[in-house]
């Protein structure tokens, strides 16, 4: 094994558990498949700007017994298993923790799962029982800070939330081991304790810490396919002076900070840049849990009116007309359904039947005629309580994004001369709820949904227009005000 002594360069020394990735070349298409998997592994690592970062990596074959921190060790001969001990041996003889970092997972395998496990990674600990094991998640899988994280742990998790969309994440678990003698299988549980970092949907961690009880190592788990400048950035930055620091300032590195050796300037500047860096955490967490509420509050009406049906889309209108003033009433509940239009809606005197519709293509123009026919029969569900206008919202379209669909639910000149109420796209709706333009929505749905040139509609209908609109409910000896 090569001796190579780490001196004051400034440099961290980070034991990396594959050959050097510049002495490799890659082999030809006929090589063996062990070949491509060296290669493959080694390539991983070949963009790291160490230097730059305040580290250099050993690579196997290279001495360890100083190295700060660990990259993907190996338990295996002839892969790094002696390079790990003696990793392992020079940070218990400094009396420090050994830090190291594992991936869980390989982007590039894509063998089938053995059909009785649900995982398909592990992670295995040097003199402990027990392993992490990883279940690869669906695309797209959705992720998010656990919960009471220090400030190393959480800027690390930070780093790789920023990974993009279509990177692989595997969901955690500590594992017993199981061992198989002479007197049967022995079961020995997991030994330490599995911080998450990062947790997914369900609260499974897909980054954590994991510590024995006896403290001598600290392991954080990542994901394979992650950028390794961030994260050797982050461990010469935050996790070594937080869990190893002197480790930092036994090569003079320009991270180090021991606060007895600072100027006065030297200490103010940097409880400054550190009380910055918290403000900014929990600002960041702040506006991000106000992002989250204002979106958990805004999705069921978004969602409602832009790509729903049946009652819950007629429950989204309803939101939306009673913030703007309304008092709405559920028609289906109160009376029954299909006895009459979805919502009854009254505002400083005005009553009206307002017929909530769905259509995946255009709009049929025969939907109108179901308003006009809940209209007609309005007088025997409710004699004391007369309709002054009427409405109809529809979603059309909704099978296409809101950008693609017509702004009119009908484009037929002469159809829509003819309406004698207006029809409302609940794209149209959608947008002046979002904006808060109660004004918009109540002239149009009292009876104008033709929007002027800023795309709100002009005043409300005289009391005599609204008159001529109403009469074609009207039938001879029947009130022409109902």
């Amino acid at each position: 094994m090569a001796a190579h002594s780490q001196g004051s360069n400034g440099l961290i020394a980070v034991h990396v558990a594959v050959h050097n990735p510049a002495e490799m070349a890659e082999p030809d298409s006929q090589a063996a498949d062990y070949a491509h998997q060296l290669f493959a592994a080694s390539a991983k690592y070949a963009d790291i700007s160490w230097t730059e970062a305040g580290a250099e990596p050993r690579w196997l074959g290279m001495d360890t017994s100083t190295c700060a921190v660990a990259i993907n060790p190996s338990h295996f001969a002839s892969r790094g298993a002696d390079e790990f001990e003696r990793f392992l041996s020079g940070a218990a003889s400094r009396g420090e923790p050994a830090l190291i970092i594992a991936t869980m997972g390989n982007v590039d395998d894509d063998c089938l799962r053995n059909v009785f496990s649900r995982y398909d990674a592990s992670v295995h600990f040097r003199s402990f029982t027990g392993s992490i094991a990883g279940k690869r998640l669906p695309a797209g899988a959705e992720v998010s800070l656990a919960s009471d994280l220090d400030a190393t742990d959480r800027d690390l998790g930070l780093r790789l939330r920023n990974r993009p969309a279509d990177a692989p994440w595997w969901a955690m678990t500590l594992q017993s081991t199981a061992l198989v003698g002479p007197q049967g299988t022995t079961v020995h549980p997991p030994e330490g304790e599995l911080v998450p970092i990062l947790v997914d949907s369900l609260g499974e961690p897909i980054v954590a810490r994991w510590t024995p009880s006896n403290g001598q190592q600290i392991w954080y788990l990542i994901p394979d396919a992650v950028d390794w400048n961030t994260v050797v950035d982050w461990i010469v930055q935050r996790a070594l002076p937080e869990l190893v620091p002197a480790a930092l300032r036994r090569v003079r590195s320009r991270h180090s900070i021991d606060a007895d050796l600072e100027t006065p300037a030297e200490t103010q500047a940097r409880v400054a840049l550190d009380e910055l860096e918290r403000r900014y955490l929990d600002d960041k967490a702040r506006f991000q849990a106000d992002v989250e509420r204002a979106r958990q509050a805004a999705e069921p009406v978004r969602s409602g009116l832009l790509y729903a049906s049946g009652s819950e889309l007629v429950d989204a209108v309803a939101v939306v007309l009673r913030a703007a003033g309304f008092t709405v009433t559920d028609l289906d509940t109160e009376l029954g359904a299909t006895r009459s239009a979805d919502l009854l809606v009254v505002l400083d005197g005005a009553t009206c039947l307002v017929e909530v519709k769905a259509a995946s293509g255009a709009a049929p123009e025969k939907l109108t005629s179901q308003l006009q026919r809940h209209l007609e029969t309005w007088p025997k569900l409710r004699p004391s309580q007369p309709v002054t206008c009427a409405a109809l919202i529809v979603n059309h379209q909704h099978r296409l994004d809101p950008a693609e669909r017509p702004t009119e639910v009908y484009q037929r000149r002469e159809f829509v001369d003819a309406l004698t109420f207006p029809v409302l796209a609940t794209g149209q709706l959608f947008n002046w709820w979002r904006t808060q333009n109660w004004l918009a929505v109540r002239t149009a749905v009292l009876g104008n949904p033709h929007p002027d040139a800023r795309g709100t509609p002009s005043a409300a209908p005289s009391a005599a227009e609204s008159l001529r609109r109403r009469r074609f409910w009207s039938r001879p000896g029947r009130d022409s005000t109902v």
